[in-house]
């Protein structure tokens, strides 16, 4: 099967450049991603192309993109993204999130769920679960390259080599991780009152989450697929933190199957 089209797209939303990629044909999927970066050259993307209209913006600050000065919490995504839906005036998205993106998602739908049908939250981070001196997510600021690419992945072997990484792409790994820092460090990688208002999510809610991972464990994922009413969780064997890039095919097999035709 040939790979659909691939249109690289900007928008202003109130002066914030928001670029976007969008590929395929058919029922929608808003894609937001972690603080791995955009998804605009990934294989999965691909794959699920093949079955839907596929939309993924870059967050500001992701990608070479630049931080609009007056951003400095999830919630300044959260708005935004509200604002592209509606600006593209999209009905009955599957919204997608994955890790940072799945917290941007569940704030997306405790707010206006009107223009959504489903959301699908992957590995996805934005709630403590434990005490207050418990550890829920992983410190990715404090881990150097290779610890962190442990916790991330199942098969390491998988995981970008810096000796082969070129000096640009560099830049952007750091710049990536400067933006997941603005947006998440405080308080860290969660909102204390989310988990308070997720019996405001209506539409059909599914989680994904690899079996390896290490940034965000099983049981995490669990406790806050229980905070959903009829949430379902679907746990991917040979994934860690990013089963979308470990198992492409597998991936896009579970949300071609989750998503309501």
């Amino acid at each position: 099967m040939n790979v659909p089209e691939h249109n690289t797209n900007n928008i202003d939303l109130s002066g914030i450049k928001v670029r976007f990629s969008q590929r395929g044909k058919g029922k929608s999927l808003l894609l937001l991603h972690g603080g791995e970066g955009s998804f605009e050259d990934k294989n999965f993307f691909d794959l699920l192309s093949r079955h839907f209209n596929v939309i993924a913006p870059t967050h500001p600050g992701f990608g070479g993109t630049l931080i609009p000065d007056h951003f400095d919490h999830i919630d300044d995504l959260v708005f935004l993204y509200l604002d592209f839906l509606d600006h593209l005036d999209l009905q009955e998205v599957v919204l997608i999130g994955f890790s940072m993106g799945g917290w941007i998602a569940a704030e997306i739908a405790i707010r206006n769920d009107s223009r959504l049908s489903q959301l699908i939250l992957v590995d996805a981070v934005g709630v403590k679960v434990g005490g207050r001196e418990e550890r829920d997510i992983a410190d990715v600021f404090a881990l150097s390259y290779e610890p962190l690419i442990d916790l991330t992945f199942h098969n390491t072997s998988l995981a970008p080599s810096l000796e082969t990484i070129s000096e640009e792409e560099l830049q952007i790994i750091a710049a990536n991780r400067t933006a997941l820092g603005v947006y998440t460090w405080e308080p860290y990688m969660h909102n204390p009152k989310l988990a308070r208002r997720l019996h405001r999510i209506k539409v059909q809610t599914d989680f994904i989450w690899g079996r390896s991972d290490r940034i965000v464990s099983i049981d995490y994922g669990k406790n806050y697929c229980s905070m959903i009413k009829n949430a379902k969780m679907t746990i991917l064997e040979n994934a860690g933190h990013l089963p979308h890039f470990e198992i492409p095919d597998v991936f896009v097999d579970t949300v071609f199957n989750m998503v309501k035709k």
